[in-house]
């Protein structure tokens, strides 16, 4: 791992091998290298698809150098086989980022970079002007939608349509981006968030790991296990979800809100206080971190995702459908994607409580019949949509198309 201080005084499925064939094959020996920069590698989505695609681009041949603010993903990208360097490309402070144009020009002309791939907007901006003064090619990745506010937060967002090809993470995201930046369509690219269909595989999730969770979160044997993950924040709906759940009326039942406040300390007391108020507190439990999730979906008899506001894509729903677990969601944002409405999981409106309710007790009603056919079908729509490899074969497959190769 390199770190800031070298450069302060600086001026798919099984397609996904392609990659950069002309490129690994040449007499001349060259290995193609992709700059993937983003504000930093703590967890998230945004951080797990850059490693991903990193780890993608070295099995291809090529070579990948991350650059962000760092955090406690750095191993995973040395794990990929790539490299990392640490710059505060998280830094929304102009005369940083107008410096960060000058670290990673510096990079790009080290290192012979051959794509510039920005994630976020901050680092996108220091990334398009150093990839322009150096003549590289640059791509984006819209993992989300921005808020537009005023003319001068819009063209800050619209870094992130400057890409040679921009990327947009659901058919959600690319509706905003049309709708809103007009980009054209030969420009954009649809490439879905993907599972990894080898981590979250239920005939590989041993017995014992989700006994051992159960034990840690003291779940009592044969009572029904509902789980909303995601980070404590108002948006995610823990609200909502907990009034449907009161709603319900069942003490026959456990809840589990598994994820971390983030330093949202009123939120959390908030969340715990309506949890008090409505005399759940043996009912619904907040876990702050799970290192094991596919365990974690696999102890429970529905998965929820009760997001007010539109998911860009929501990785929870296609992880635990590829589980074989029975998924509630809202229904806007990617969730419209991922969930084929009464086959492979529910929708519900969001702010709904009611309706939330029905589906929850609709999924808890169901027989073993009737799940082993709702799993068939949900693990079959996410191998055949939304795994990781197709993911990073049509990453992969937008580098060879910029990079001038014949993809097929």
């Amino acid at each position: 791992m390199k770190q800031v201080d070298e450069y302060n005084n600086a001026g798919v499925a099984d397609g996904s091998n392609k990659l950069f064939h002309a490129f690994s094959s040449d007499q001349s020996g060259l290995r193609p290298t992709v700059l993937q920069v983003l504000p930093a590698l703590v967890q998230g989505g945004v951080e797990r698809t850059t490693v991903e695609i990193a780890s993608a681009v070295s099995d291809a041949g090529g070579h990948c150098i991350v650059v962000s603010a760092g955090g406690p993903m750095e191993h995973e990208i040395s794990r990929a086989q790539a490299e990392h360097i640490t710059l505060p490309v998280d830094s929304k402070n102009p005369l940083i980022m107008y410096a960060n144009v000058f670290r990673l020009i510096k990079i790009i002309r080290d290192n012979n970079i051959d794509i510039v791939h920005a994630r976020s907007r901050a680092p996108a901006w220091s990334a398009w002007l150093a990839a322009k003064r150096c003549g590289v090619p640059f791509v984006t990745t819209f993992h989300g939608v921005y808020s537009l506010g005023w003319g001068l937060k819009r063209r800050y967002n619209g870094v992130m349509t400057r890409g040679k090809k921009v990327i947009a993470n659901s058919n959600f995201v690319a509706g905003h981006i049309r709708k809103n930046y007009g980009i054209p369509l030969e420009r954009l690219r649809i490439i879905h968030r993907g599972v990894d269909l080898d981590r979250f595989n239920a005939d590989r999730v041993q017995a014992q790991r989700v006994v051992a969770l159960a034990k840690d979160w003291r779940l009592e044997d044969g009572l029904p296990v509902i789980m909303l993950p995601g980070r404590l924040t108002r948006w995610k709906g823990q609200s909502f979800f907990i009034e449907a759940i009161a709603a319900l009326g069942r003490k026959d039942i456990r809840c589990l809100l598994v994820g971390s406040d983030q330093g949202r300390s009123n939120y959390r007391r908030e969340v715990e206080n309506l949890i008090s108020a409505n005399g759940l507190n043996e009912v619904v439990s907040i876990i702050e971190n799970c290192t094991d999730m596919p365990a974690a979906y696999m102890l429970t008899d529905v998965v929820v995702s009760a997001s007010m506001d539109p998911e860009a894509f929501g990785r929870i729903i296609p992880e635990a459908q590829a589980l074989g677990r029975p998924v509630i969601a809202t229904n806007h944002g990617g969730a419209l994607e991922t969930v084929i409405q009464g086959e492979t999981g529910w929708l519900v409106p969001p702010g709904d409580i009611q309706a939330l309710t029905n589906a929850i007790e609709g999924v808890l009603a169901l027989d073993v019949d009737a799940r082993k056919v709702l799993a068939q079908k949900a693990v079959a729509n996410v191998r055949e949509k939304f795994s990781k490899n197709a993911m990073c074969a049509k990453t992969l497959s937008v580098y060879d198309e910029i990079l001038g190769k014949n993809v097929g």
